[in-house]
């Protein structure tokens, strides 16, 4: 994300001299050249790595370059993103990471979710009987769930990976000790969040020192981060989870250091050292639906990532969409992705909790029984009402329709390859920007507001909501990092943040590349538009302004302006064993695409 370019932004931007900004003493090292430049696709050999950050994507390529596999790309990729993305991911969130072996020619995956405290139940977020107030419970310890990203690097390291964890960390330990360049949108997203950070004293010396917001064009330092991936590296992952790391979370969660001029309520949280020591991230199988003659793999619950792109794409089967013209490509995949949100609020929940029908929502005569609601001439009514996976119906729906709960959208995303056709698609979070808002002292990174993503309370007394907090249980999650397969051989893999508009971007860029015949990069850069079973379909600006709007209200579609719907990254294997890396053109300021070879052989 750090880079010397200007963006479309609201926030004037100036490049000053470079003026060093540090969260503690000045690290005596030299100050960081240039970031690395930065292209939104890049083709060769050797391995490839796309992320939103050019900082990130060199350091998982210099993994790559000193003999790693795209594992070990992805952590380190993933920690340096720790770095210079801290509002978006961090060693203080979780996430979901799909990995394809290319020896076995399978994917597996781990599910990181955060957790809820094991004292947790249904009245998590209610006072009084009544829902908090979004804002009150975001910025609170009550937000904060046990982090999953530190156990989910140390499984897959464990697992697939061919380094330390020590050896990955160490791009990262010294992007953090030495500086990354601010950029418009990290001084946007730190003005964004400047009246709760400033409302924590260990946030506000991180972020705003001196009171201040970093200056464009000034280098960034986090020696506290650096200090505790360089411990992390050293001592292992146990260090986040049971030794004196972990006691700093959870002494700031439980009674959260707020500045005592603060006028904030922020209320403590009952995360425990036993939360911490029992978490664990879960090896799962994952989602798997047929399309086009190509296997989808997707993310399964306590995500619903994997089950709503891949009903979806079981909706969308059995329409010629490469023939369709744009309004008729446009409306039958906003319907199949309406559909899928209803779906999904019904059914969808963590696992350990909830008997999840994973396979019923993944089959065809369940995604066939669904498809004949929708109309050539007509649009479907939000909200919808679910149907039933058990006991398909016919263009039936019955019961009370599930609203969409709300998700932060300032996810990250990164995916990797490698020289022996490994593959890995990772997106990893706090939430929303800045997460909690609550820096755990002296470690230099935010916590997690996961718990969040919970539903306060029941859609409705009559229908049971499979996203209620529980003790230990994961909140649902939109998280669907994707990986595609052909003949058992890699074809592509992508993700994207953006709450749960991720399930909505990725299915698009899948279908825009394999339906509508799009190259990758372009894809990923087509204008969104995001339906999630509510009344209205967001869209944005290059679909606003366009004449296929008009067409698609003829048909009943309601729309409204979003300026910027996810910032996805992928890869695709090509025809001669090259590797395509491909990142966002324009949004978050584009992304960054490196292969490790860009030209001669393999």
């Amino acid at each position: 994300m750090r880079r010397l370019v200007a963006r479309n932004l609201s926030l004037p931007v100036v490049f000053a001299a470079v003026v060093t900004v540090v969260a503690a003493a000045p690290s005596s090292s030299a100050p960081p050249t240039a970031p690395p430049p930065k292209s939104p696709v890049a083709v060769g050999y050797g391995g490839a790595v796309a992320s939103v950050d050019a900082d990130a994507s060199a350091a998982g390529i210099e993994v790559l370059r000193k003999g790693g596999n795209a594992v070990d790309a992805a952590v380190a990729t993933a920690a340096a993103l720790g770095v210079t993305e801290p509002y978006s991911s961090g060693l203080g969130g979780g996430g979901y990471f799909v990995y394809y072996d290319a020896r076995k020619h399978t994917v597996e995956t781990i599910d990181g979710r955060e957790t809820a405290p094991r004292s947790a139940d249904s009245s998590l977020f209610l006072e009084n009987g009544k829902p908090l107030a979004f804002a009150d419970a975001v910025t609170s310890g009550l937000a904060v769930g046990t982090p999953g990203t530190p156990a989910t690097w140390d499984t897959a390291l464990d697992t697939w990976g061919s380094k330390s964890l020590r050896q990955v960390l160490k791009p990262a330990e010294r992007l953090a000790r030495d500086g990354f360049v601010v950029d418009s949108t990290f001084r946007s997203q730190t003005e964004g969040n400047q009246a709760r950070f400033a409302d924590f004293p260990a946030t506000s010396k991180l972020f705003l020192p001196g009171g201040q917001l970093p200056v464009v064009g000034s280098v960034f330092k986090n020696p506290d981060l650096a200090r505790t991936y360089e411990q992390v590296g050293r001592k292992g992952i146990d260090e986040l989870y049971k030794g004196e790391l972990a006691d700093d979370v959870v002494r700031t969660v439980r009674n959260p250091p707020v500045d005592p001029k603060a006028t904030r309520v922020v209320r403590p949280g009952d995360l425990t050292a036993k939360d911490l020591r029992s978490y664990r991230a879960l090896r799962q199988a994952p989602t798997k639906v047929g399309y086009r003659g190509l296997d989808v793999y997707g993310m399964a619950p306590s995500s619903s990532g994997g089950t709503s792109v891949g009903e979806a794409l079981n909706i969308l089967e059995s329409t010629d969409l490469s023939r369709a013209s744009e309004a008729q490509y446009l409306h039958r995949y906003i319907e199949a992705s309406r559909i899928a949100f209803a779906d999904r609020g019904r059914w969808v929940g963590d696992p350990a909790f909830e008997d999840v029908p994973t396979q019923g929502l993944l089959s065809q005569r369940f995604a066939d029984s669904r498809e004949c609601l929708i109309k050539d001439d007509a649009v479907l009514t939000s909200p919808l009402a679910p149907g039933d996976p058990g006991h398909p119906a016919d263009c039936r729906a019955g019961g009370t329709a599930a609203p969409t709960t709300y998700e932060g959208e300032n996810t990250t995303h990164l995916t990797t390859a490698d020289k022996w056709g490994n593959v890995v698609a990772y997106t990893l979070t706090i939430e929303q920007t800045g997460g909690s808002g609550i820096t755990v002292p002296g470690r230099g990174y935010l916590l997690n507001n996961e718990l969040t993503d919970f539903s306060f309370a029941p859609a409705s007394p009559a229908v049971h909501d499979p996203n209620l907090p529980g003790p230990g249980k994961r909140p649902r999650s939109s998280i669907s990092p994707t990986i595609v397969l052909k003949h058992g051989e890699p074809v592509l893999a992508l993700g994207s943040p953006g709450g749960a508009t991720i399930i909505t971007t990725v299915l698009q860029s899948l279908i825009g590349k394999v339906d509508r015949g799009l190259p990758l990069v372009d894809a990923i850069a087509a204008p969104r538009a995001s339906q999630r079973n509510s009344p209205t379909t967001e869209l944005e600006p290059g679909l606003w302004n366009s004449p296929v709007r008009a067409e698609l209200e003829s048909l009943g579609h309601v729309f409204k302006l979003n300026p910027e719907i996810g910032a996805a990254t992928g890869v695709q294997r090509l025809p001669d064993g090259r590797w395509l890396a491909a990142a966002e053109k324009v949004r978050r300021g584009g992304g960054s695409a490196m292969v490790v070879k860009p030209s001669g052989r393999p």
